[in-house]
Order: structure tokens, then C-alpha cells, then sequence
């Protein structure tokens, strides 16, 4: 965060870092701060429910997500972050553990088709690693309530260096749209099932516009995006199971993981986008 701040304006600066847990109890950092309103879950309050909106805030994340992606991380003293080789068949194999482990060895017909896919599938082509953020999406940007331009991305702890293409497919993964499955509309991830916000396959057009950035290969990334949030809500239904918590929302998230799989599978038969 120190570093990524020289180079990308809307990565707040981080001030301080203490190791020592003795200090506060854990280790922590001091960040600056920065005011702004963040959207959370599929509703667009405190903003205006318009289709102006919802195309601006489309156009607004393709933007962000592809200045982030422009950043030098060797002019910023990041060139060693992470581990970008392998990075798909990596990410790809620990999901696939996390899914079986989870599942006791039987994560049901869907997830074990979509396992068998991600197995056989080619490697999409090793491209220039970029500064990723891993989980981008519209509640970790915090916006400006008037403009609603953003003043800061948030939720740093997961950012690494690889494929561009994964943080697309995140953000996609997310996507909801009008028409789709329950699932993906019980997600409530964000509100891009309104109108005037962009599909799935424009905000991809969009991206590789603005970026120069092929999506020839995007489909490995899409499927392995996908699978792994299915085994998010997998993993989340399993801390309500074992009674680690009470929240009553997670009492439908072992059904929303399997259709999540199902909607996986629409994606590798090329049913949606």
C-alpha cells in the first residue's frame, strides 16, 4: 500500500505499518483516510435509481479497473509481488481443494463437472502480470456521493500480481443482470441488475477497449471466477452448519452454492456469458 500509492491515486496511503501484535494485540497499519459512499449489496441508495446511473457507474468501474491494470509495478517497487507464473493452473488447483474439502469429497454433479473442465481445459495464453486487486467490485470503491466519481478503492488484502483477465472475471462473476437465474439475482452483490447498467459481454468489450487487452480467453477465467464464489457460499453455509455463526442469511446459502455451480456450468456450455 505504500507503494501502490506512487502510482495509482486511488489506493489510499498507508502511513504505518506495526508487526509488533504486542502493540494493539494484532499486527495493524495506519491508512490515510478518505470520505466517500459505498454501495453495497443490489440496491443503489443513497444514489438515484436512473438509467444514467447505472450507465455511469458501469462505464466508471471498465475505467478504474483498467487504470489499475495500466500501472507499472516495477516503477512503483512492486515488481516482486506475488507469484504470476502458474497462476492459473495454481489458482485453478487450490479452489478445486477447497471445493473437495468442503464437500467431503462429494460437491455434488455440477461442481464435479465443472472440476472436470477446469482440469481439462488449456491454460488461457501467459500474458504480462499486472497489479491485481482480486476481488474488485463496485461496494470496495468508494465514490463521491455528488459525482459519483470514485475517491478510493478499499480491500487491499488479497492484492497480488498476475493475469489481468482474473480481476475482470471477478468483477463479472458479481455481475448480475436482468434475466438471470435466481441465484445470480440472490447474490445481491451489486445492483447491475437495474437499468441502465452494462451486460456482462459489454463491460468485457468495454474493458478490451480500453486496454488494447484481448478477451479471446476470457471463457478459463469466467469458469474459474465462478466456481470459486460458488465455493465461497459453499465454505460461508458450512460456518452456519457448524454453528460459528447464527446469521439467519446464511441459512440459504448452501442452496444458492449449488445453483451457483449450475450457473458455472451455463457458462462452460456457453448457455450465458
Amino acid at each position: 500500500m505504500s507503494r501502490l500509492s506512487q502510482g495509482f491515486a486511488l489506493a489510499p496511503r498507508s502511513f504505518h505499518l506495526c508487526e509488533d501484535p504486542g502493540i494493539a494485540g494484532a499486527p495493524f497499519q495506519l491508512i490515510e483516510f478518505r470520505a466517500g459512499v459505498a454501495i453495497r449489496g443490489n440496491q443503489l441508495a443513497p444514489l438515484a435509481a436512473t438509467t444514467e446511473v447505472g450507465e455511469r457507474l458501469s462505464l466508471m468501474m471498465v475505467q478504474t479497473l483498467a487504470a489499475l491494470h495500466a500501472v507499472d509495478a516495477e516503477a512503483v517497487g512492486l515488481g516482486d509481488l506475488g507469484r504470476p507464473d502458474g497462476f492459473f493452473r495454481r489458482t485453478t488447483e487450490g479452489w478445486i481443494k477447497r471445493c473437495e474439502l468442503i464437500s467431503e469429497g462429494d460437491p455434488g454433479a455440477a461442481a464435479r463437472e465443472s472440476i472436470r473442465w477446469l482440469t481439462r481445459v488449456t491454460d488461457p495464453s501467459a500474458t504480462a502480470p499486472v497489479l491485481l486487486h482480486n476481488d474488485f467490485k463496485l461496494d470496495n470503491i468508494l465514490l463521491d456521493r455528488h459525482t459519483q466519481e470514485p475517491v478510493a478503492i478499499v480491500d487491499w488484502d488479497m492484492g497480488t500480481r498476475g493475469d489481468a483477465l482474473f480481476d475482470l472475471a471477478t468483477l463479472l462473476s458479481y455481475w448480475s443482470e436482468d434475466g438471470d437465474t435466481s441465484a445470480m439475482q440472490r447474490l445481491k452483490q451489486m445492483p447491475t441488475a437495474h437499468p441502465g447498467f452494462l451486460s456482462r459481454e459489454q463491460v468485457a468489450q468495454r474493458y478490451a477497449h480500453a486496454t488494447g487487452r484481448s478477451i479471446d480467453e476470457l471463457k478459463p477465467w469466467r469458469v474459474l471466477t465462478q466456481f470459486k464464489l460458488a465455493v465461497v457460499f459453499q465454505q460461508l453455509y458450512q460456518r452456519y452448519r457448524s454453528g460459528e455463526t447464527q446469521d439467519p442469511r446464511y441459512a440459504d446459502f448452501g442452496r444458492l452454492a449449488d445453483e451457483l455451480h449450475e450457473f458455472t456450468l451455463a457458462i462452460i456450455t456457453g448457455k450465458t456469458f
